[in-house]
């Protein structure tokens, strides 16, 4: 089963949609200064390195909180597959960065 990663427990958004995903993780809980990513990376990463390519990043929180999960994930499964939130529930998109670098393929294909 997947696991959703979330960048932080206690955003005060209803994650319940979301289960359907996979087992929810959070990377990190309670209030955190936008501006200690040194202590969001090293604290992401370190629990990043138990997912696995199949796992997603649900986005939610602070942005830098996203940016490093996502970071972070790519560099390590060089994809990423996110759920964002419309409406009532989570959309699913995946970005596999060696689609996206290729110079002979049109990003409009990969990425509709």
């Amino acid at each position: 089963m997947s696991v959703v990663w979330v960048p932080n427990k206690g955003s005060g958004h209803d994650l319940s949609p979301a289960v359907k995903f996979g087992e929810l993780r959070y990377l990190s809980e309670g209030p955190i200064s936008k501006y200690a990513v040194g202590k969001m990376f090293r604290q992401f990463a370190m629990q990043l390195r138990e997912s696995r390519a199949e796992d997603f990043i649900l986005q939610t929180g602070l942005t830098m909180m996203n940016v490093i999960a996502v970071a972070c994930f790519v560099e390590m499964h060089h994809r990423v597959n996110l759920l964002v939130f419309k409406n009532d529930y989570y959309l699913k998109r995946t970005i596999v960065l060696s689609d996206l670098m290729r110079s002979d393929v049109d990003v409009e294909e990969v990425m509709p």
